[in-house]
């Protein structure tokens, strides 16, 4: 069997980084001597968390250009000339089959880089409006693995295959373990459960609205499971002391997302690519409230493909602290509205999303 070699590309935010470490434990599922080089932007969390997945990872000096100013993007392209020269040496050095990009600085420089030197390229774009990078390398790219339909605006539709977006491995088995997860929070087994998230760093506009409903929470009747991210712990701690009957689990990162996910009737989220998926996968009724703060608005974009097909309901930032934690408390209380969402989010799901990006980076190798 030919032993494959594979570059992956890309970061920045956890929705980069856990597709693409997915894609390489599928890779590495299926070839066990394969040999996997990841390549990154200094400084990003990629630098930390593919390590720590069990991969190589060499980091570029690259980042984003500054759109409000012009001046400041002078160090910004002698970063990208630095940039271009080390991709092209690590894939000279590594000598890849092939090369994967999931978007992200780093994956720009590193792609147009493997394409130049005759590697074949595949990118995969995770949200329903593509990504600069992945629209300027799409033309050199062999293969386009996409997660919404309709990307024919963005892409060459020939190179263009529906795969999903790979999630994180231990969330397949999330809907069996309803029993474990509310003893793991420590939640009542007769009350509906509401989950609040809002990403690794945490969203401002979520948390704002969640600590200033508590006093609706508390004589609810539902249960919350309340993630604040790193930056917001210590302000939801402060509310909660004002409310010592809120039923509400608090803590600033859940290690356990699939106990989150088995514990929740109704989620609250961002409305990024990879929790869209994971939500799609496990049919979960959800409340987007979409980030204002990425690129091209892909965030409301993407919220709004899914409540196109009523399997989302969407309250934007700006409304958030109005509406979120009454709409939520509606929902949760509204059995039929629950099940309607959770069988219409189910219906958009993407099986196996990275085991068929695999096939397709197989046979590219191979050709």
């Amino acid at each position: 069997m030919k032993k494959y070699k594979m570059i992956i590309s890309g970061g920045g935010t956890g929705g980069h980084i856990f597709p693409a470490i997915s894609i390489a434990n599928a890779f590495k599922e299926r070839f066990p001597d394969a040999d996997i080089l990841f390549v990154g932007a200094q400084g990003r969390m990629e630098m930390e968390k593919v390590p720590a997945a069990g991969y190589p990872i060499v980091g570029l000096p690259v980042s984003g250009f500054d759109r409000s100013n012009l001046f400041r993007n002078i160090g910004v392209l002698v970063k990208l000339v630095k940039s271009l020269r080390l991709a092209r040496k690590t894939i000279r050095d590594f000598k890849p089959d092939i090369a994967v990009g999931v978007g992200g600085y780093a994956s720009g420089p590193t792609l147009f880089m493997a394409a130049q030197l005759g590697i074949p390229t595949l990118l995969q774009e995770q949200n329903s409006y593509a990504g600069v990078t992945n629209k300027l390398l799409a033309k050199k790219a062999k293969k386009i693995c996409v997660a919404y339909d309709g990307m024919e605006r963005f892409f060459p539709a020939d190179k263009i295959v529906l795969t999903g977006n790979p999630v994180r491995g231990d969330l397949a088995q999330a809907s069996n373990k309803r029993e474990e997860a509310l003893g793991y929070f420590g939640l009542s087994p007769v009350k509906k459960t509401v989950l609040v998230v809002g990403g690794s760093l945490g969203a401002r506009t979520i948390n704002q609205s969640i600590a200033a409903g508590l006093s609706q929470i508390t004589t609810s009747g539902i249960q919350f499971i309340w993630q604040t991210g790193k930056n917001y712990l210590s302000g939801a701690q402060q509310a909660l002391k004002k409310y010592p009957d809120a039923p509400v689990w608090c803590s600033d990162f859940i290690s356990r997302m699939d106990l989150a996910y088995a514990a929740a009737d109704l989620v609250i989220s961002r409305a990024g690519a990879s929790s869209i998926s994971e939500l799609c996968l496990l049919g979960k009724a959800v409340i987007l409230v979409p980030s204002p703060n990425v690129a091209e608005d892909h965030q409301t974009q993407n919220a709004l493909a899914l409540v196109k097909k009523d399997a989302a309901v969407m309250v934007t930032d700006k409304n958030a602290p109005a509406e979120l934690v009454n709409t939520a408390l509606t929902i949760v209380k509204d059995e039929a509205r629950l099940n309607q969402l959770s069988k219409n989010i189910s219906t958009l799901a993407q099986h196996n999303s990275a085991a068929r990006i695999v096939d397709e980076l197989v046979s590219l190798a191979n050709s």
